[in-house]
């Protein structure tokens, strides 16, 4: 396994599992899985309501709690200073943890300052270490970094060699935040899957198409956390330490973005979605 330095000082490891999308039920055998594989980074998120079962599946796991790197994320229904405080709360008790490694705050709307605001107390209080924020825009971010007193350590964003974020990365590089790719294989896509760039480099170093794409995201010095309710998918996913592309092979991986994304919300609902409704965060088995 290789890591990153967060801003504070601490140390991330390169690869994690992610649960998105990933029921309940399924959260409680790849949890357990991806641990038992080596993985020690686990990712959810109040929205994806299995934050209950990944708690179960670390239980399982019979590892160590300080051996591993727990994150979840707040969602903007929450972003009221109250709200966030007492969701912080919550969220603890539905990891089934004492603390939480990195709280990221989900999206860019909502009253995000009064959010952090709660975010910041909650790592004095020393139930959260590091803090991060997910599918920010350059605009917000400089926004938050202006207003906060404790900086993001980490950005989430979907990031994959058709949609390299080349613009954002420089911005990130100059705050000293680290790049967490979600979608890091293009949600499956089988164009991207499907390049003969990666299908050559993926015969030239006897590996598969997604060990050189998880592999190309290492390099590029990111965090990646693929998704999957597969033992043996996770197992593969997590075989890419043995390998290097040469520099030859990087610029023929770069010269693959295309900037596009695969997951997208039109912008007239963007603004409207986040704030409303009341999502039952408990309601979850």
């Amino acid at each position: 396994m290789e890591f990153r330095t967060l801003g504070g000082g601490a140390q991330i490891p390169c690869l994690g599992i992610g649960t998105f999308r990933i029921r309940p039920e399924d959260c409680e055998i790849s949890v357990p899985a991806a641990i038992e594989a080596g993985y020690r980074l686990i990712d959810t998120a109040n929205v994806y309501l299995n934050e209950k079962a990944v708690g179960r599946g670390i239980k399982k796991a019979g590892v160590p709690r300080e051996e591993l790197i727990l994150t979840t994320k707040l969602w903007p229904t929450e972003f009221k200073y109250q709200k966030a405080k007492a969701q912080i709360d919550a969220t603890l008790k539905r990891l089934g943890t004492d603390y939480i490694d990195i709280m990221l705050l989900h999206q860019q709307y909502g009253d995000v300052l009064g959010a952090w605001k709660a975010l910041e107390e909650g790592v004095r209080e020393g139930k959260i270490k590091t803090l991060g924020v997910s599918n920010f825009d350059e605009k917000h971010l400089i926004k938050l970094l202006a207003n906060c007193t404790v900086k993001p350590a980490i950005m989430q964003v979907e990031c994959h060699p058709y949609y390299q974020q080349t613009a954002l990365r420089e911005r990130l590089k100059k705050e000293n935040i680290v790049l967490e790719s979600w979608y890091p294989l293009g949600s499956g896509n089988s164009g991207l899957l499907g390049e003969e760039t990666v299908r050559n480099l993926a015969e030239k170093h006897g590996k598969t198409a997604v060990q050189i794409l998880l592999r190309w995201h290492v390099q590029e010095g990111f965090v990646v956390i693929p998704g999957s309710k597969n033992p043996l998918h996770i197992k593969e996913n997590a075989d890419i330490f043995d390998f290097e592309l040469d520099e030859d092979d990087m610029k023929l991986m770069r010269a693959l973005d295309k900037n596009k994304r695969f997951f997208k919300v039109p912008k007239v609902l963007q603004r409207i979605m986040f704030p409303l409704g009341k999502i039952d965060f408990e309601k979850q088995p």
